[in-house]
Order: structure tokens, then sequence, then C-alpha cells
């Protein structure tokens, strides 16, 4: 049985990306165009959920994926593909987060699909999605990072750690203290009426 080798959306088996990744070293545009097209929407919903800004959303997973692109060949296979390049979108969005101003609110749709949902149903959903990323926007960014990558991108903690180059107990750590902030800002906008 033949692999497709035109997957455009969604991820890629690690020994596909790793393949890509090895095409990409030799200069081959077809194959990073490919895995760009499997991680453009990881990457934009991982970059979305750090920054809220459109504008910086879209520039970040260019410089990403730009990354991607002129150092292939950089790429040892230590760690999974999802893992270094994430680990570089991390790092890119740290640096868009430390230049530039307060985050702007972008459109939840592009992220979740609300298809099949009753119109209460629907804007219960974004006003719960709504409350969260706001609450998320108040965490500190490193512990923002390890919730995003946990829960949205269900990532393991050993995988968060190569992405955001600390210890494994480090991740752990942010996990508590982000959750237990998470908890006491819904809790706070509940009492409030929001």
């Amino acid at each position: 049985m033949r692999q497709s080798q035109g997957l455009s959306t969604g991820s890629l088996p690690d020994a596909n990306e790793a393949c890509l990744l090895g095409r990409i070293a030799g200069g081959d545009r077809a194959a990073f165009e490919q895995l760009y097209r499997g991680y453009f929407s990881r990457l934009s919903r991982f970059i979305g959920r750090m920054t809220r800004n459109a504008t910086l959303i879209e520039e970040i997973v260019n410089d990403t994926m730009l990354v991607v692109w002129q150092k292939a060949e950089t790429f040892d296979g230590s760690c999974k593909p999802s893992t270094w390049i994430f680990a570089i979108a991390y790092r890119k969005t740290l640096k868009g987060l430390r230049g530039s101003d307060d985050p702007v609110e972008s459109d939840a749709s592009l992220y979740e699909d609300d298809s099949g949902n009753q119109p209460e149903q629907a804007i219960t959903r974004l006003q719960l999605q709504n409350t969260v990323a706001e609450a998320l926007d108040q965490l500190p960014a490193a512990q923002r990072a390890v919730m995003v990558l946990t829960y949205y991108h269900e990532m393991a903690y050993s995988d968060i750690a190569e992405v955001v180059d600390c210890p494994v107990n480090t991740v752990k750590t942010r996990m508590f203290h982000a959750r237990h902030r998470l908890k006491d800002l819904l809790w706070n906008e509940r009492e409030n009426g929001r």
C-alpha cells in the first residue's frame, strides 16, 4: 500500500515530518510547502492563544517557517519534528510579545468550528472561550505556553520542556501555578457576574 505524500492539513506522522525536513534541508520547495500547509493552522492556534493579536499571529507563523526553511539541516532527530518547530514558534512568540503593544482580540472563528451547534449553544461556547482566553491572557507567558501546549496541542510535559527549554519539573511547576491562577481568575469572573 502506497502512502499519500499530498497531505495538506492536519498533523503529519513524525517519520513523514522528519523526511520532509531532510528534503527541505536539500532545498526541496515542495516539501517545504507541504510542511507549511501541515503546520499553518496548528501554529496559528498556538500563537493565537499566546498573543491574541491577528497581525502578529501570521507574522510569527511566517517567521517560524522561515527559520524551518533556513535551519532544516540543523534538525538532528533528538526530538520530534513538531517539538522542534513549536520550540522555534515559542521563541518567536516571546520575541513578538516583547515588541508588541497590548494584545487585541482575534476572531475566535478562525480557530474553532461551531458547525452544527444551535445559536444559543454557539453563543454560550463563544462566551466561555472568550472568558477563558481573557483569563489566559492574564497569566505570565511561560505559564500560558504550558497551558496552551498541554490543553490545546495535547503535548506531553517532556515535549513541552523541550519547546520552552526548561526541565520537566519546571513545566510541572508552571502548570501547577497556572491552574491555580486560572482557577482564581475564572472564579473572580463568575463572582463579578460576567
